[in-house]
């Protein structure tokens, strides 16, 4: 780990000049240093970048005039229980590149308002730049910020700590286990929890225990029913897709910068390091469930279908503490998120929410959470709860009434209104999902992508439709004036409606591209949400430039391929098979890992994969045996079955025609693909090798 910014102990930092209702606020406590770095508030990274608009100015102006700022209550809760800061603010991956560079977004504390940021989000972005070792309860929970995108937490038991969720990476989560046995003296691990299926909950696990210990009992890892199933499929099937389409609601390939990144509401971005993943062996099957571990007792709250598949809350009785997960965080979540995955359950998220209320809410006096920062006293903590509560039901009941009286999904996210008295909530402002897109989400979880209309069910494609457009609307020179009038006037929307047209229907129009990419970039300004800000400033940027340099994190690695079960890479084939390659094949294979005496039937027929777990056919045109731990190396990539035949660790019997002919036709993803016309790289990336699975786990 190395130092790139000094870092003087317990320094604060007035946010003088950042907003005038909260000019005397302090930051969270780090010591990082205020510097530019490349930051500006003037100088935009990208020579065809703009400033923010009059427009944009005057949204901004009314969003700080009407929304509380006066209420400081986050910072003092953000900064309370600060023990001590690193000497550093990078940290190394052991393949040599910056894992985590929390000193990147120093110039957040240079006190300047940026007018290319919302100022809610500036303010949550502020409250983000926590860094170091907290105490959230004296003498028993602490907690390490600012290491990755997601709160380490440490628990002390009678002879060693219990760690929830251990971040993403090996290396941030071991330099935040090694910081605090620094600060606070070295105990070792007895405990770790995985609150729930997402990425940077448990990707750091090798850097805080060695799995041997896990095996021998020696650690236990506890994590809610069904967790290995949702931590490796959730986001398989369509993993090079969400891979592609986290770029963009991320941004994690800008600079960091106001005029790019800035913030990801729950943190401040997402590690690059070893992300892993060791087997939980104490698995929390019921409603509650009760768990003392070093004298550590713990009644654990199963949340299915919330914010992630399986996830669970924790209750400290012995303490009044009371543990959320990523259920309740400092921003309303995603109910759908745009990078994609399965619409969640808004109605069964303040159900959730509801019963822990009404379980520990009464008694608690302290929360915590894997985001954000801790709340104190129980009327604080209730206060927090109940808006939670009432903001995912409302999302959920009100969305409802609306498609009940015919509002279509079209038309619902400019019918739908935060109700007034949560609009000035903070802890329920829209930073990371976002209101207009959570609410379509919610029709979509209820009624699907249709609104009824005969016209859009069965729409053309851009490229086809976007032609038509541009013709009826008289060519692209009457389009390109329009839209530069659109711009002029401020309405960024309208100017995106006929200028998306015409950069599909002509993508090598240079002019309509980086006239579309300056209506977007208002747009992103305008953004309070991160995801709704980091999508149109990451396309006007690929519109302007195409796909920006350097690799976005994925998660694939020996862990997650020795999780995936057998049968989920056998689906994924199906997934990955061109299929009209495969028009005319037919085959049957019987597969067979003796090791761990699974069996399964793969057959091709009508251009489809299909695969059953626990049959043999009585014909097969080809038999495969190999133990899975061998069969690991294939789906890694870093063996064929040629190689494991010629070192006989597996056996083929029968013809391999068919085989060969699957081999032949498998495709291998890669996340470069264009979203937006005219935008493909002109290096397309490496594609994985020939079997391997490529996953990447949600992290929003």
């Amino acid at each position: 780990m190395t130092t790139i910014l000094d870092a003087p102990r317990k320094l604060s930092f007035l946010l003088a000049g950042l907003l005038p209702a909260i000019a005397l606020a302090q930051t969270p406590g780090a010591g990082l240093k205020a510097v530019e770095q490349r930051a500006s508030a003037t100088t935009h990274f990208d020579t065809l970048g703009k400033p923010a608009s009059r427009f944009t100015l005057e949204l901004r102006n009314g969003q700080k005039a009407s929304l509380p700022f006066a209420d400081k209550r986050d910072f003092d809760e953000a900064r309370k229980g600060f023990i001590a800061e690193p000497t550093y603010t990078r940290i190394m991956a052991d393949a040599g590149h910056v894992a985590w560079d929390m000193g990147s977004y120093g110039w957040l504390l240079s006190g300047k308002d940026f007018e290319t940021i919302h100022p809610s989000l500036q303010r949550q972005a502020v409250l983000n730049m926590a860094y170091g070792l907290y105490e959230v309860l004296p003498g028993r929970i602490y907690q390490v910020r600012g290491y990755d995108l997601a709160n380490i937490s440490f628990i002390k038991g009678d002879t060693g700590w219990i760690i929830f969720d251990p971040l993403t990476a090996k290396e941030t989560a071991r330099a935040a286990l090694e910081f605090i046995n620094e600060k606070l003296g070295k105990r070792p691990v007895v405990g770790v929890v995985y609150s729930h299926s997402h990425g940077d909950h448990f990707g750091g696990v090798r850097g805080v225990v060695e799995e041997a210990d896990v095996a021998s009992g020696k650690v236990v890892v506890i994590a809610p029913e069904r967790f290995l199933e949702a931590a490796i499929a959730e986001n398989v099937f369509a993993g090079n897709a969400m891979s592609r389409r986290l770029q963009w609601q991320y941004s994690m390939l800008l600079p960091r910068d106001p005029h790019g990144h800035v913030d990801q509401a729950i943190g401040k971005n997402i590690a690059i390091g070893n992300v892993g993943l060791i087997a939980p062996n104490r698995i929390v099957s019921k409603d509650f469930e009760e768990i003392t571990l070093d004298g550590v007792k713990m009644v654990f709250q199963n949340t299915p279908d919330t914010e992630a598949p399986v996830e669970m809350n924790t209750y400290f009785p012995q303490f009044k503490a009371f543990w959320a997960a990523e259920n309740i965080s400092g921003t309303v979540h995603n109910i759908y998120t745009i990078r994609g995955a399965a619409v969640r359950n808004a109605h069964n998220w303040q159900k959730h929410i509801n019963a822990a209320l009404y379980q520990f809410g009464g008694e608690a006096e302290v929360m915590f959470a894997s985001h954000s920062w801790p709340r104190w006293g129980n009327d604080r903590i209730q206060e927090v709860m109940r808006a939670q509560r009432d903001a995912y039901a409302n999302l959920n009941n009100q969305t409802l009434h609306h498609a009940n009286r015919g509002v279509t999904i079209n038309e619902i996210h400019n019918v739908y209104e935060v109700p007034k008295s949560l609009q000035q909530q903070w802890s329920v402002r829209s930073y990371h999902g976002d209101v207009q897109n959570n609410v379509r989400g919610v029709v979509n979880r209820f009624l699907g992508h249709f609104d009824g209309n005969p016209t859009n069910l069965i729409p053309l494609s851009p490229k086809d439709s976007a032609p038509l457009y541009v013709e009826m609307m008289g060519g692209s020179a009457k389009i390109i004036t329009k839209g530069n009038a659109l711009i002029a006037q401020g309405k960024y929307l309208h100017a995106t409606e006929i200028l998306n047209k015409l950069a599909f229907a002509e993508p090598r129009n240079q002019e309509a591209r980086r006239l579309l990419a300056d209506a977007f970039e208002q747009l992103g300004y305008q953004a309070e949400s991160t995801s709704v800000r980091n999508n149109f400033l990451q396309g006007a940027f690929e519109l302007r430039h195409g796909q920006p340099g350097g690799a976005a994190p994925r998660s694939t690695g020996p862990d997650t391929i020795r999780a995936m079960s057998t049968e989920q890479w056998l689906d994924f084939l199906g997934i990955s098979m061109d299929p009209k390659r495969a028009d005319g094949l037919r085959f049957t294979i019987n597969l067979m890992t003796p090791d761990n005496g699974e069996k399964f039937v793969v057959e091709m027929s009508n251009a489809t994969l299909t695969t059953i777990k626990g049959f043999q056919a009585p014909k097969p045109d080809l038999t495969v045996t190999v133990n899975r731990a061998d069969l690991n190396r294939v789906m890694m990539g870093v063996a064929s079955f040629d190689d494991l035949i010629a070192a006989g660790k597996a056996r083929f019997d029968g013809d391999r025609t068919g085989f060969d002919q699957l081999r032949a036709i498998l495709v291998a993803f890669t996340p470069d693909f264009e979203i937006m016309p005219g935008t493909a790289p002109k290096t397309p990336a490496k594609a994985p090798k020939p079997f391997e699975i490529v996953v990447f786990d949600d992290h929003d």
